[in-house]
């Protein structure tokens, strides 16, 4: 090799230096850790409603229902959108959205576990019971049943009632079996209007007669008559219906 040659090479390999550690980029991935944020949710209101008799088990059983939208119509007709929230032993476990058309200003919530006001049908029950309307003959009130087991919540069935000095409308339910949790159970609408002549003397009428049967985790209902249609009716003194 010639002499001027070997010059350069010697002049090359002595530039080519190592980088500095700090230099040199690792392909490790880093772990990073990702902190979520919990977003509060805001309510327009926020109602306690008791789903228990005793003191205690009120304080650990209950239902928060929080107004999620309120807007009237042109006919200043108030729809109501609520969110239900659903606490066993101070745990939330489950949550329901409804919608509310005619909501009534002063309007409250009120609950009961099972389907009659028996203790032996109301203890124990995963079958509750909430109304929401303004307190006062004359007004209606919407009901709806529910049953929750654990964290499964159903809303079995909903309607709307009416009363006003003994007269209205109205369901009433039949647990045959006098469980707290039935495999099935009734229920119809009872209607009791007065006489346009006699004010003593009305008529009573049944309709919408349902079987509701527990199936797994849900009760699924059937239709037993027309919807609608009164299958029974009969004229009766106020005194004799009320007894």
């Amino acid at each position: 090799m010639k002499p001027q040659y070997l010059f350069f090479l010697l002049i090359l390999i002595g530039c080519q230096k190592p980088k500095p550690e700090q230099q040199i980029t690792s392909t490790t991935p880093e772990n990073k850790t990702q902190t979520e944020t919990v977003v509060e949710e805001k309510f327009l209101k926020t109602d306690t409603i008791s789903i228990s008799e005793g003191e205690e088990n009120a304080a650990n059983n209950y239902i928060l229902a929080h107004l999620v939208d309120q807007k009237a119509d042109k006919d200043s007709i108030v729809t109501a959108k609520y969110q239900l929230d659903f606490y066993q032993n101070k745990t939330k476990t489950a949550s329901s959205k409804i919608t509310i058309k005619g909501t009534d200003k002063g309007s409250e919530w009120g609950a009961s576990f099972g389907l009659t006001s028996a203790m032996a049908t109301t203890k124990n029950s995963s079958l509750i019971q909430i109304s929401f309307g303004y307190p006062a003959c004359g007004y209606t009130q919407t009901n709806y049943l529910y049953y929750l087991k654990n964290s499964n919540l159903q809303l079995v069935h909903q309607w709307d009632s009416m009363t006003d000095s003994g007269w209205g409308s109205w369901v009433e339910f039949e647990n045959p079996s006098a469980k707290a949790n039935p495999e099935s159970f009734y229920c119809k609408t009872v209607s009791f209007e007065p006489e346009d002549n006699d004010e003593n003397m009305g008529t009573v009428t049944h309709s919408d007669s349902i079987v509701f049967r527990l199936s797994g985790n849900r009760y699924k209902k059937e239709l037993l008559s027309a919807k609608d249609k009164t299958y029974f009716e009969k004229k009766m003194s106020f005194d004799d219906f009320h007894k």
